[in-house]
């Protein structure tokens, strides 16, 4: 034993560092290499989860555009009308595009990809051996198309497409979900065995401190604090990176692994935070999809079916085709919305610049309100003098309709709704005042947002979300604004500027 002792005393010092600095690198070093194996599995599973969310875009367009074939060629069969028709045509255009994006990016996994095969042979097969055959059929013999044996058929169709789709993507969040999870528990395992090596290593220093200079104490104190801060899930800490030598790297390596920890973490976070969100407006745009459709779906199909099964006199044969009409309008205009909705987040929404007066498309638009409502009184005031400014008759009158129609609409009790036409300065402005419900004022913020529609739900009043934030889109592109004024149960105005027409005067 005590020649043992003896020949540890005999060590020199210059080997005893050597000796604890390797134990300490290894440490170090294995520690390092634990966290950096962790942030690369994060990262992986961050870039599966982008990937799984690109995968889930491309097949909610396909499923899109599916539907909207099928409701497309059911609609041109049922009635032989050519409007209805509309979705078919735009969606079968659309549908090469989307079909080769999806089998681009579909199918990671030798499952997957038979899954993704699955579909998009379903897909083409409905389009070339049903769809296609059946509309030629439908321009033929519409008779014949309009069966309910040629619908249904078609709906077996797109529920077996539909149900290949929920299952490609049941598949493809379990894949997901097994990555993150994966990723987490490496993560979890590196901490624990970071801050073990770090534990390790700040006892081996302090050991060894006793035959070192007192000022190595310092840094190798603070990195023991900020080892103990990160384990507590503070991964903002960071070292001064002014030690001496050996003392210096490891606070510069700690500072960039906090920084990696620190990155992974606030991109998972800002992952799950998108997820949650597309999330949310995917049910919200079902919910709002599936409520605004149903109603006149349904109408449509049963006075269409009345029309075809039972004789009835002619009175009122043309009063349930007066409400297929009406109904059919209102699919059409919220499809409509949908479409310029997408139109002005790619930017595509098309636009002439003519010299109009504004009066004129205010003046227009009120006429054919007056009298769609016997509760309510317009009250229209407009200058003498022209206001003229340069845009496009038929969207800037698509703003005027939509705020007439909320007036209309958000006054269930009835009463005046002025509109007013003024100019001031070089702008022409157009305001909408009504005596109805009013809009909270912690509601204020969200009141363009796409689907947002305040209690209207609640308070029985349909509509998509989606007017007023195409209209105020619609005036921006024109150079103008549009705002609103409004209380809980006071009304509201809305009010849009644009700017007078150069050279017009």
């Amino acid at each position: 034993m005590s020649s043992w002792t003896e020949r540890m005393r005999s060590v020199p010092l210059a080997r005893r560092m050597v000796v604890a600095s390797v134990v300490l690198a290894l440490l170090v070093a294995g520690a390092f290499a634990v966290l950096i194996q962790a942030v690369s599995a994060l990262n992986d599973a961050t870039q599966r989860e982008v990937r799984a969310n690109e995968v889930r875009a491309a097949t909610f367009e396909l499923e899109k555009l599916v539907l909207e074939l099928e409701s497309g060629l059911r609609g041109f069969a049922i009635t032989g009308e050519k409007p209805f028709l509309q979705p078919w045509e735009s969606a079968r255009k659309a549908l090469p595009a989307s079909l080769d994006e999806f089998e681009r990016i579909a199918g990671d996994t030798p499952a997957q990809k038979s899954r993704a095969d699955g579909i998009v042979s379903a897909i083409r097969e409905y389009v070339f051996e049903w769809s296609e055959p059946l509309l030629a059929i439908a321009r033929e013999r519409p008779a014949v198309a309009g069966t309910t044996i040629a619908t249904q058929e078609s709906a077996e169709f797109t529920n077996d497409i539909r149900t290949r789709i929920n299952t490609f993507l049941a598949a493809e969040n379990a894949l997901a979900d097994a990555s993150a999870r994966s990723a987490n528990r490496q993560y979890d395992r590196a901490i624990a065995i970071a801050i073990a090596g770090l534990i390790a290593s700040t006892l081996l220093i302090l050991l060894f401190g006793l035959y070192l200079a007192r000022w190595l104490a310092r840094p190798v104190r603070e990195v023991a604090l900020a080892a103990g801060q990160v384990a507590e899930g503070d991964l903002t800490v960071r070292l001064k990176e002014d030690g001496p030598g050996e003392v210096g790297a490891l606070e510069t390596s700690f500072n960039r692994m906090a920084q990696q920890l620190e990155r992974g973490r606030d991109e998972l976070e800002e992952q799950n935070t998108k997820l949650r969100e597309s999330e949310r407006l995917k049910s919200e745009l079902v919910s709002i999809v599936s409520h605004e459709l149903r109603t006149p779906l349904a109408s449509v199909l049963g006075f269409t079916s009345l029309l075809l099964t039972r004789d009835i006199d002619p009175d009122d044969q043309r009063r349930y085709l007066e409400i297929i009409d009406s109904q059919g309008r209102r699919l059409s205009s919220l499809l409509n919305d949908f479409l310029d909705v997408e139109r002005l987040e790619e930017g595509q929404l098309e636009m002439a610049r003519e010299l109009i007066d504004i009066r004129t498309v205010v003046g227009e638009q009120a006429r054919l309100f007056e009298g769609q409502s016997s509760k309510h009184k317009l009250d229209v005031v407009l200058p003498a003098n022209p206001l003229p400014v340069r845009g496009d008759p038929n969207r800037l009158a698509q703003v005027v309709a939509n705020l007439l129609s909320n007036a209309i609409k958000y006054s269930p009790d009835g009463g005046t709704v002025e509109v007013v036409g003024e100019r001031y300065d070089n702008v022409a402005r157009v305001s909408v005042h009504d005596e109805g419900l009013g809009i909270p004022d912690e509601l204020h913020e969200r009141v363009f947002a796409k689907f947002f529609r305040g209690n209207a739900g609640s308070s029985g009043i349909t509509g998509s979300g989606l007017g007023l934030t195409i209209a105020r889109s619609v005036v921006e592109a024109h150079g103008g604004q549009m705002d609103f004024e409004s209380a809980s149960g006071k009304g509201s105005t809305f009010w849009l500027e644009l700017p007078i027409a150069a050279g017009a005067e």
